[in-house]
């Protein structure tokens, strides 16, 4: 499995953004995530999505306003993000792992190269 992310940009505080990640290769039966990064800081949990789209999982900080979803048909998934704060500045990676759903870095073995998500207040 390889992944693509994309959509990363400058947006100001309260706007919104929606990355992509393109897959290629199998990822039915996988779980596909979305992790962070900001300057000085480790690698963060945001969201998990199962394969068939029926359980998805959230980290507290973005709870509320920040959706993944993913489109089968296109091998791609998705994070829309709306009301974004200063605070989610940060390079965003998306990730896979096959299996059960898992909010710990280390179980995905997948990784995207990234892409930079910068809110100004």
């Amino acid at each position: 499995v390889q992944l693509q992310a994309s959509g990363g940009g400058l947006v100001q505080a309260g706007g919104s953004l929606r990355l992509s990640c393109a897959a290629s290769g199998r990822t039915i039966g996988y779980y596909m995530g979305w992790f962070r990064q900001a300057p000085g800081k480790e690698r963060e949990f945001v969201a998990t999505i199962s394969s068939a789209q029926t359980n998805t999982i959230y980290a507290d900080s973005v709870k509320g306003r920040f959706t993944i979803s993913r489109d089968s048909a296109k091998n791609t998934l998705y994070l829309q993000m709306n009301s974004l704060k200063p605070e989610d500045t940060a390079v965003y990676y998306c990730a896979a792992k096959w299996g059960v759903t898992s909010l710990v870095r280390s179980e995905y073995a997948y990784w995207g190269q990234g892409t930079l998500v910068t809110v100004s207040s």
